[in-house]
């Protein structure tokens, strides 16, 4: 058999690793190095030329790093990636990419709070502009807001913190009708839940802090690409530009796609912005992201059963005004979510505390098991009062447009017994309103 035919769990502890070419090492090593000898100018030439696959320098590839690059790639059916010092890197390094010579991103409000600040704040100081469609639903109404100099698509698969579910092969056919790649944050989906690629995604994103990795212990963000997309359609001239740096043993200059024709984005990401802007992912980071993976799927698929059991915990519960979940019968996205998600909507949720601001408070310096921080998709339980926190960077008014009502509390469900999470729960609520809630039984999944 070869590794294209195994299945996601083979592949999850298998893919890119072959312990013969690493002193027989069952896991995968930490090589801990800056540098790589080159083995002589001869080698070196052809290392530099492109014309002979090793490792240079540390700062834009790493032989452990390189192993989580392609099994990331393996599990989600692309064909190459680039791992990076967060997820922030992750996204900042595909706008530039899409966009370095101006233009337009066209992208939602349902976004994470830092992704919408940084669209707001950073991105048009560098000549590139994001659009907003208000309604992720209403298709026609966002393609109006496609312009000629619009360079990408930006969405999350599973938004933050409320779970919308974006209809990602519409999405698809809408971007490629004009020309424009679709990129899809991923993070909370994860390639266990959601392979966006299958549905027509050119790009896909991962805060690999998240539950990809899935223990809270460091930082790394990840892209890949499909290898579909037409980078030569005349709209990203910057992927046809012959540059110096990329000649071949001739002399003769280059562009990326003749040097990596199946990854030319991330190829040129890595010789372009990693390379010179440096958010490298260090060594001892990717080691831990790859032994969170190889557990990638037990985990999620725990976190998701003990999801819907304090979904319908809270859906009954006298001191919860809502629970957005989009796996629930009577959720706007409950058909995108069976289509995209049959396994399960995730471990991240959000529901309407029936109290004030001083009562939210109260109530999340009274849990004693949730932890309260800003992480997602942990091995732990997290609790955090989204307006005030992640998506705190919003003004009321774009914290309205993105529907994040300021009794929002969001949840991030990890691997505990669910029963001492319901009583976690049970005793700050009654710290704050004096005695347990009264919960009414609920046929929640029917």
């Amino acid at each position: 058999m070869s590794e294209n035919t195994y299945r996601f769990d083979t592949l999850k502890v298998r893919a890119a690793y072959n312990s013969e070419e690493h002193n027989h090492a069952v896991s995968v090593p930490i090589y801990q190095t800056a540098s790589y000898d080159l083995g002589g100018t001869a080698r070196a030439e052809r290392l530099f030329r492109f014309e002979e696959p090793g490792w240079r320098y540390s700062r834009g590839s790493n032989p452990t790093v390189g192993v989580l690059e392609q099994r990331a790639a393996a599990l989600d059916g692309a064909s190459g990636g680039i791992a990076l010092a967060s997820g922030m890197a992750a996204i900042t390094y595909t706008l530039l990419n899409l966009a370095e010579n101006g233009g337009r991103i066209l992208s939602t409000p349902w976004l994470y709070g830092g992704t919408a600040d940084g669209f707001k704040k950073i991105f048009p100081r560098l000549g590139i502009h994001v659009d907003l469609a208000e309604d992720l639903s209403d298709l026609d109404a966002l393609e109006t807001l496609i312009q000629p100099d619009t360079k990408g698509l930006f969405i999350e698969s599973v938004s933050n913190p409320n779970g919308v579910v974006a209809d990602i092969e519409a999405l698809a056919r809408i971007a490629h009708r004009h020309g424009i790649p679709l990129v899809v944050d991923n993070t909370f989906a994860t390639p266990y839940l959601l392979r966006p690629i299958e549905y027509g995604a050119d790009i896909v994103i991962y805060s690999a802090t998240k539950a990809l990795s899935g223990h809270g212990n460091l930082i790394a963000g990840i892209v890949l690409e499909s290898g579909k997309f037409p980078w030569d359609n005349g709209k990203f001239p910057q992927f046809m530009e012959k540059q110096y740096t990329l000649r071949n043993m001739d002399g003769e200059p280059r562009n990326s796609l003749e040097v990596f024709p199946n990854t030319p984005f991330t190829f040129r990401i890595r010789t372009d912005y990693l390379s010179y802007t440096g958010a490298t992912l260090g060594p001892f980071e990717a080691y831990l992201a790859l032994v969170g993976i190889e557990t990638l799927s037990e985990r999620v698929r725990k976190q998701v059963s003990n999801t819907k059991i304090i979904v319908e915990y809270l859906l009954g519960n006298e001191y919860v005004e809502w629970v957005k979940y989009p796996s629930l019968p009577d959720s706007p996205y409950y058909k995108l979510a069976q289509k995209y998600l049959p396994l399960g909507a995730g471990a991240i949720f959000s529901f309407g505390f029936k109290g004030d601001e001083k009562q939210i408070e109260a109530f999340i310096d009274s849990v004693r098991l949730f932890s309260y921080h800003v992480n997602v998709g942990d091995a732990r339980s997290l609790i955090v009062n989204s307006p005030k926190t992640t998506h705190g960077e919003l003004t009321p008014d774009e914290q309205r447009i993105a529907h994040i009502e300021p009794n929002l509390i969001r949840l991030s469900i990890g691997l505990e017994d669910p029963s001492d999470l319901i009583e976690d729960l049970d005793q700050a609520f009654a710290a704050v309103f004096g005695k347990k809630p009264d919960v009414r039984k609920t046929s929640a999944w029917e």
